[in-house]
C-alpha cells in the first residue's frame, strides 16, 4: 500500500509538472501577479484608516482612490479576459474596510482568472470592451499585473511619506 501512495504521489507530481510546463506564459504572469497584488493588499493593509484621504498634491488621487482604482481596473481587466464584463463600484466607497474588502474581491476575480487559464486559451483574442480595444486574454492579465505595478509604485510613495516601510521592503536594512 505504501508503495502504491508513493507511486501514486510521484505520478501526480510528475503530471502537474508537466502541465505547468506546458502552460508556462500562463505560470509566468500569474506568478508576477500573485507577486505584485500581494504587496498592493499589504499596502492597503498598512496604512491607517485616517489616511486613505491623504493626497501628497492637490492633483494627486487620495490613497482611498488609488486603492479604488486598482480594484476597479483589475475587475475591468480580468473580467474581459474571462469573457466577462465586469466594473467594480469601488470608486464610490471611501473607509479602508470598504475599499480593502473592494480590493480583495477585484483579486480573488482575477485569481480566477489567472489559474483557470491556458496558454492556448491566453491566445484567444477578445475585445477587451476598453481603451485597449481587441488584445489576446494573456495580453490582458499581463497588462494589468504592468497596471498593478506602475499602481503599486504610487503607493509605495504615498506610504514613505507617510513614514511607512513598504511591503516590498520590509525586511531589508
Amino acid at each position: 500500500m505504501k508503495r502504491v501512495v508513493s507511486s501514486l504521489s510521484f505520478v501526480l507530481f510528475a503530471a502537474a509538472t508537466a502541465l505547468r510546463a506546458q502552460n508556462t506564459m500562463t505560470a509566468e504572469v500569474t506568478a508576477a501577479y500573485k507577486g505584485v497584488i500581494a504587496n498592493i493588499l499589504k499596502a492597503a493593509e498598512k496604512m491607517p484608516d485616517a489616511d486613505y484621504a491623504f493626497k501628497p498634491a492637490p492633483a494627486f488621487r487620495n490613497f482611498g482612490q488609488l486603492i479604488a482604482h486598482v480594484a476597479n481596473a483589475q475587475m475591468a481587466l480580468c473580467g474581459a479576459a474571462k469573457g466577462e464584463m465586469k466594473r467594480g463600484d469601488a470608486a464610490k466607497k471611501t473607509s479602508k474596510a470598504e475599499l480593502v474588502a473592494a480590493l480583495k474581491a477585484s483579486s480573488e476575480f482575477c485569481d480566477n482568472a489567472y489559474s483557470g487559464m491556458t496558454d492556448a486559451q491566453g491566445a484567444i483574442i477578445v475585445d477587451s470592451k476598453t481603451e485597449l480595444g481587441s488584445k489576446s486574454k494573456i495580453g490582458l492579465l499581463n497588462y494589468n499585473v504592468a497596471h498593478d505595478n506602475e499602481m503599486y509604485g504610487n503607493l509605495v510613495a504615498f506610504l514613505r511619506i507617510k513614514g511607512i516601510v513598504p511591503p516590498s521592503s520590509e525586511g531589508r536594512p
